[in-house]
């Protein structure tokens, strides 16, 4: 399936879209199910969620939604560079969400043992569909050197892991994080890159048009059989599209 590409004048519009989607989701939902959301960290869903809090906390009934994340940096919750820390400071404490629709990676424990618990956590919660857990809609970002969730281009591979989560390092910092893995990503109904700046453009154009090298970046296979790839981006971004 082609992927929706949507460029925004706003963060307020791209949030009033990225809304819509949810939206859509919870109405094809019966009274008895819920709507799963995979979220992701960084600056640009730190601002979304942001307006979300302000614009949206009483226009979705978000008691009807689990929350996971696709990947988490190896850090207790409490540290800044937690992926959940920034969820729940910025978004998940002032919706009404019960505690128990909250599952987060735990990233203080030992990264093994966590990402097979975490992967067990998802396979118990969410209905299945080709023997692998489903998501409803994932959300991912894009690094400028092409990297989505915390599958890099130099261990791209874990990409075509069998497992759910498996354990990777940063390039740089070699912080360790679990993340996400390919069979797990191109299973969802939906997967959303929110992508903003124009230090992410040339990736951007890169894997949107397929000019060389793109196979290589990992952003690049996210194609959900059956399901949708959303890009949403804001002017600087989407500049070379």
């Amino acid at each position: 399936m082609q992927p929706i590409i949507k460029i925004f004048p706003s963060l307020n519009k791209l949030t009033d879209y990225f809304i819509s989607r949810i939206s859509d989701h919870l109405i094809n939902k019966s009274a008895n199910q819920f709507f799963s959301i995979a979220l992701s960290g960084g600056s640009t869903p730190r601002a979304i969620f942001k307006l979300i809090t302000t614009n949206y906390k009483n226009e979705i009934d978000w008691s009807k939604v689990l929350v996971f994340w696709g990947d988490e940096r190896c850090v207790p919750p409490s540290d800044e560079e937690s992926n959940y820390r920034m969820a729940y400071e910025t978004l998940l404490k002032h919706l009404n969400i019960p505690e128990l629709n909250i599952y987060r990676i735990k990233g203080e424990n030992d990264p093994e043992e966590e990402a097979k618990r975490y992967s067990e956590i998802v396979n118990k919660s969410l209905q299945h569909v080709n023997n692998i857990p489903q998501f409803d809609l994932i959300i991912l970002g894009l690094g400028e050197d092409g990297h989505t969730a915390s599958i890099f281009p130099y261990n791209i591979d874990l990409f075509y892991s069998d497992n759910l989560f498996e354990i990777s390092e940063h390039p740089i910092t070699a912080q360790k994080r679990i993340t996400a893995t390919g069979c797990l990503i191109n299973n969802a109904k939906e997967v959303c890159f929110i992508v903003t700046g124009s230090g992410k453009a040339k990736k951007v154009a890169q894997i949107l048009l397929r000019k060389e090298g793109w196979q290589e970046l990992p952003a690049s296979l996210v194609d959900p059989a059956g399901g949708q790839v959303v890009w949403m981006m804001d002017q600087d971004a989407g500049i070379g599209i």
